[in-house]
């Protein structure tokens, strides 16, 4: 079975998604209204081992339409989806949202910063 998940930072990158799903992702430009990103530290010290940027993009509900975050929405399998998991940084979770397409979409947030 299928899913959506919706990124806006480095699941976007092919080398990304060659390493952790063996293909690159078919995807489509979406928006994601009602959420800003905002940059923060990551002290993941295994994500960082992975050759990523110490400070990371995150998604941020502010429940304000007029913000928004511009991304790719990915179809991806559940192996492919628990695999993403996996990557994310500590302190990282998933939650359902619904993008401008209409499509429901999995997406990435720290967990501390469900809400401003």
């Amino acid at each position: 079975m299928n899913t959506y998940l919706f990124s806006y930072g480095t699941l976007q990158k092919q080398t990304v998604q060659k390493e952790l799903f063996g293909r690159s992702l078919q995807g489509w430009p979406d928006v994601l209204n009602g959420y800003k990103a905002i940059s923060i530290e990551i002290k993941d010290e295994a994500f960082l081992a992975k050759g990523e940027q110490k400070t990371q993009q995150i998604a941020v509900a502010t429940n304000n339409e007029s913000d928004s975050i511009k991304g790719t929405v990915f179809k991806l399998t559940e192996e492919e989806l628990l695999n993403a998991d996996k990557y994310e940084p500590e302190g990282y979770g998933r939650i359902k949202v619904k993008l401008s397409s209409g499509k429901e979409a999995w997406l990435y947030v720290a967990m501390k910063f469900l809400s401003v």
